[in-house]
C-alpha cells in the first residue's frame, strides 16, 4: 500500500547501492566470470562518482514560448569517471601526465617522463565503477577507450594520506558511431519495487 508519504517499497532495500565500490581497468567478462581481481586499480578514499550527461538542444521555434515535447535533439554526450585513489602506482601516475616509462638509472625505479603526445597506448581499452547493492547484485558501469584528462596532482601532509583525484573519460572510436560514446551500464535483472 502506498501512503503518499514516502516512496518507500517493500523492494526499496534491495534497490540501494551502498559503499564506495570499486574501480578497475580493462574490466572483461568472459567464460560466466567478470576478471574483477585482476582488473582492480586500488583502494579508494572518498570514493568516486559516474556522470554521463546527455547534451540536449531544444529546438528555437517562434511562438514556442517553453520547453516543449519531441522538440528537444540529443546532440552530444559526455561519460567521466572521477575517482579518488589513495595508492599511487607507476600506471596512474604515467597515464596522468601522459608519460612514458624509461630505463631508470637508479636501481629499483621507474622512471616516468613526459610525452609530446597523446598515443593509442594512453588510452585504457576502459575504466569500470563496480558497485554493490543491498541485495548483493552488482551495478557495473564500465566507460571505454578511457583517457585521464585530469592529470597528476599529489598533496601530502602531516598525519595524513594522501589522495589523488583523477578523471577519466570516454571516448568513441574514430571508425566506429561518432553520434554516441561506448560505455556500458550493467544491472541485475529482477523485480522493479
Amino acid at each position: 500500500m502506498i501512503s503518499g508519504k514516502n516512496g518507500v517499497t517493500s523492494g526499496t532495500p534491495k534497490n540501494i547501492m551502498f559503499g564506495a565500490g570499486t574501480i578497475h581497468k580493462n574490466l572483461t567478462y568472459s567464460t560466466d566470470a567478470w576478471n574483477f581481481e585482476e582488473s582492480l586499480i586500488g583502494a579508494t578514499n572518498g570514493g568516486s562518482k559516474v556522470t554521463i550527461t546527455p547534451e540536449i538542444t531544444p529546438l528555437e521555434i517562434d511562438g514556442m514560448n517553453v520547453s516543449t515535447k519531441n522538440t528537444n535533439i540529443k546532440t552530444g554526450e559526455v561519460a567521466e569517471m572521477e575517482i579518488n585513489l589513495t595508492e599511487l602506482t607507476s600506471d596512474i601516475v604515467k597515464s596522468a601526465i601522459f608519460g612514458t616509462v624509461e630505463i631508470s638509472e637508479v636501481s629499483g625505479y621507474d622512471k616516468i617522463v613526459s610525452k609530446t603526445d597523446i598515443e593509442e597506448g594512453d588510452y585504457w581499452d576502459n575504466i569500470a565503477f563496480v558497485g554493490k547493492k543491498l541485495d548483493g547484485s552488482d551495478v557495473i558501469v564500465i566507460l571505454n577507450n578511457a583517457l585521464c584528462t585530469s592529470g597528476l596532482e599529489s598533496e601530502g601532509s602531516s598525519k595524513s594520506q594522501s589522495v589523488g583525484k583523477y578523471t577519466f573519460s570516454c571516448n568513441a572510436e574514430l571508425t566506429g558511431d561518432l553520434n554516441k560514446l561506448p560505455y556500458e551500464i550493467y544491472m541485475a535483472v529482477g523485480e522493479e519495487g
